[in-house]
């Protein structure tokens, strides 16, 4: 009978310390008896957050909330993470919904590959997480907005907002028949290759012609292209006369005494410009001109045996 006590009071005080255990370990407890390293971030509000919640990185458990402070104008959440779990200074904190009943978790991300390991104590930098509250009262707004709309379409309003189109249905039914049928048969032909959509979709002959038009365009392309890199390293003709920089200097000089000419002409010097500015060798040559023309019309007047006898008298 003793060992009996004995016994079962020796399963029950097990039964005791492993229902203990496990409640620790869910609520987080256990970790105050694991090694490790401490981070905090500050929230705007914890939504719903409790101390024993879990920490996760990637997906993966990482540690758990330690405790959770209230300040003037944030929440101050502690974490105590595993001493494996590698949290760089750049990481963010998040706090995420595990289900709609309320279980949230801390979710920091990975950070930079670059930046340093987070020591103990570290603040994390947040992100702000939209509140599941607002949400739902959005989504609450907006079914409501959706219900007042829906008792507003009363069967005498979808009368009047249908009726003019029904009506104008009927009256045009015999266009809208004979308008689809047309469409009907076009597609029809089209369909068949027929016309010149359909030839345009279903010509073999076409499609070549347009695949030899476009190689040929392809083809023009590459060689304007050669041409053009033929000009801009200088090659050619062309290429001399666009990247040659002793021709340029040569044109630009040319050019400048050209100019220089011009103006000489213009300002009346030298023999041309004599002859285009000087006013009295125009009357000159004018004067001359009137004197040939009257020698002309008197050897005119004058048989060709005068002429021939002047000529002579003159030459003996």
């Amino acid at each position: 009978m003793k060992n009996s006590l004995e016994t079962n009071l020796g399963i029950f005080v097990f039964l005791v310390i492993l229902a203990a255990w496990a409640i620790v370990e869910t609520l987080g407890g256990v970790d105050f008896f694991h090694r490790g390293y401490h981070v905090n971030a500050q929230f705007d509000t914890a939504q719903e957050l409790k101390v024993g919640d879990s920490v996760k990185m990637g997906g993966v458990e990482i540690g758990r909330v330690e405790k959770i402070t209230l300040g003037d104008s944030d929440v101050r959440v502690a974490m105590k993470l595993r001493p494996d779990a590698i949290v760089k200074t750049d990481s963010k904190a998040v706090i995420h919904f595990t289900g709609l009943m309320g279980q949230n978790y801390v979710a920091i991300s990975f950070g930079s590959s670059t930046a340093p390991a987070a020591v103990d104590g570290a603040l994390l930098e947040t992100e702000a997480q939209p509140d599941l509250n607002a949400v739902m009262a959005k989504l609450d707004k907006a079914t409501t907005g959706i219900e007042n709309l829906t008792k507003s379409f009363t069967p005498d309003t979808i009368n009047n907002l249908l009726g003019p189109l029904t009506d104008f249905m009927k009256q045009n039914s015999g266009h809208i028949g004979g308008a689809l049928s047309n469409i009907d048969n076009i597609t029809a032909q089209i369909a068949g290759g027929q016309g010149t959509v359909g030839k345009l979709i279903y010509d073999q002959a076409f499609y070549d012609s347009a695949m030899d038009t476009v190689s040929n365009l392809q083809s023009t392309i590459a060689s304007a292209r050669q041409i053009m890199n033929s000009v801009t390293n200088g090659q050619g003709t062309l290429g001399k006369l666009v990247t040659d920089e002793t021709l340029y200097n040569s044109t630009t000089a040319s050019m400048t005494n050209l100019n220089q000419i011009l103006l000489k002409i213009n300002q009346g010097q030298g023999t041309i410009g004599k002859l285009v500015n000087d006013q009295e060798f125009y009357k000159n040559a004018k004067l001359s001109l009137q004197k040939l023309d009257k020698a002309a019309d008197g050897l005119e007047d004058q048989g060709p045996l005068s002429v021939l006898g002047i000529m002579a008298n003159n030459l003996f």
